[in-house]
């Protein structure tokens, strides 16, 4: 719903404008910190949205992603306002550690405390001061240290308006994702804020192309949400596989990984994906895949030990159906080009 004024750290963001905002964060060893929050207001009406990334540190795609966005010409034509917020943790990014200083998940840590641990507070004022003033939100992840992730979107798609916005936002994979206790999303969701999770890459690395899906993604959301001006789709648009469960599958062997199957990569049930072999003897221990499904995420590290998480695998239904859909999404494919009317290198006056 509009909302105006809009309020944010004791600021008015007034119509038509665009500016950056400061919200002062616990000192750090009484070094002052701040969370710094690029708002993008329209002049007409439309919803409240946040984008965040680095909720946990050192997952970096998303600052890039909100970056390459904030330049688009195209949201000089906005409807509503956006709230950029590319570092929520401010702290955790200046070690690349995806944790804040006091060993806390941040993303563990909703709705906070005024009173309680480090991330409990900073988790408080992100939420009060930007999530709890939206209508909703998209939140930018990248996979855990030393594993990638396939560009997918995570959301409840029994949810008819959040199924809405993840298959607009136009990823290889949506994938339904259950609530965490202390997650953004769990918090947020309890308080009528819905939240996409855009899961791409994998951390302390820059990836091109879940760079791009995630900045077409968003302007997606944005128009489906008449935020920005619709376009006619051609035909043999890319739509994205959609996926109700997804198992991480786990090393029964410990030795050197040599995987068979990549990323993004469709395979059939008891289809071997990989290999652990012995590194001093001849013996090989086959990894299969339990069903048919796609390849989603994977460990990057070739030592595995029993018991590791290796591949995380998107069950599916048709085969055939998701080879033709998983081809569309290449670096072939998702060229700038195909946004060329959103004029990236233009700055909002």
């Amino acid at each position: 719903m509009p909302r105006n004024p809009l309020v944010l750290a004791s600021a008015e963001i007034p119509r038509g404008s665009n500016t950056t905002v400061n919200i002062d964060l616990p000192k750090l060893y009484n070094t002052p910190m701040q969370l710094p929050l690029h708002v993008i207001r329209g002049k007409k009406n439309g919803p409240v949205v946040f984008v965040s990334a680095a909720i946990h540190g050192d997952e970096l795609n998303g600052i890039e992603i909100i970056r390459r966005f904030k330049r688009l010409g195209i949201l000089s034509r906005l409807r509503g306002t956006l709230i950029l917020v590319p570092i929520v943790n401010v702290y955790g990014i200046s070690t690349l550690s995806r944790y804040l200083p006091d060993r806390r998940d941040l993303n563990r840590s909703f709705p906070g405390s005024s009173t309680g641990s480090l991330a409990s507070r900073v988790a408080k004022i992100f939420f009060d001061e930007v999530v709890s003033k939206c209508d909703f939100g998209i939140d930018l992840h990248t996979a855990s240290i030393h594993k990638s992730n396939l560009p997918q979107v995570r959301t409840n798609i029994d949810d008819e308006f959040t199924f809405g916005l993840a298959r607009a936002f136009g990823a290889p994979v949506v994938l339904h994702s259950e609530l965490r206790d202390g997650s953004l999303r769990a918090v947020a969701q309890d308080k009528g804020v819905p939240i996409l999770l855009y899961e791409a890459g994998e951390a302390l690395r820059f990836d091109e192309t879940s760079i791009r899906i995630g900045v077409n993604g968003l302007v997606n959301v944005l128009r489906h949400s008449d935020m920005l001006p619709k376009v006619v789709r051609k035909k043999g648009h890319k739509t994205s596989i959609i996926s109700r469960n997804s198992k991480w599958i786990r090393s029964g062997e410990g030795g050197i990984l040599r995987t068979i199957k990549a990323l993004g990569d469709v395979v059939k049930e008891s289809e071997v994906i990989a290999y652990i072999d012995e590194p001093l003897g001849d013996e090989s221990y086959a990894i299969t895949s339990p069903f048919d499904g796609v390849i989603i995420g994977k460990s990057e590290i070739p030592l595995v030990q029993e018991g590791d998480a290796v591949f995380h695998i998107a069950k599916l239904k048709n085969l055939e159906s998701a080879e033709d859909k998983i081809e569309y999404f290449n670096e072939d494919i998702i060229e700038l080009s195909e946004f060329s009317e959103l004029n990236e290198e233009d700055t909002i006056e």
